[in-house]
């Protein structure tokens, strides 16, 4: 069965911040992920935002006041990259 959005999401995460302690398997979907959550900062921020922006080709714009909101916990950022994902893909057809 192929991963979800999701479970790629905290892979990445783990991955590409070197979390030693945490397995993508203990991140809950919806817990947050800055803070109370799995405590990351603003460092992990961008490095989270660089790192799905070359999975997935999706990047936010700098100082978007929803970029909170998108990268408050997996579900958040995986509904951030299908959207984008989509718009993407509109656009696209409307130029072929």
């Amino acid at each position: 069965m192929a991963d979800t959005l999701e479970d790629q999401l905290k892979r990445l995460i783990v991955d590409t911040l070197a979390l030693e302690d945490v397995t993508p398997e203990s991140i809950e979907t919806d817990a947050p992920l800055f803070g109370e959550g799995l405590g990351l900062d603003s460092i992990d921020a961008l490095e989270i935002a660089l790192a799905v922006h070359a999975k997935f080709g999706v990047k936010t714009v700098a100082n978007d006041e929803k970029n909170r909101e998108y990268y408050h916990s997996i579900r958040s950022l995986a509904e951030f990259v299908r959207q984008k994902q989509a718009e993407n893909a509109a656009a696209q057809a409307a130029g072929a």
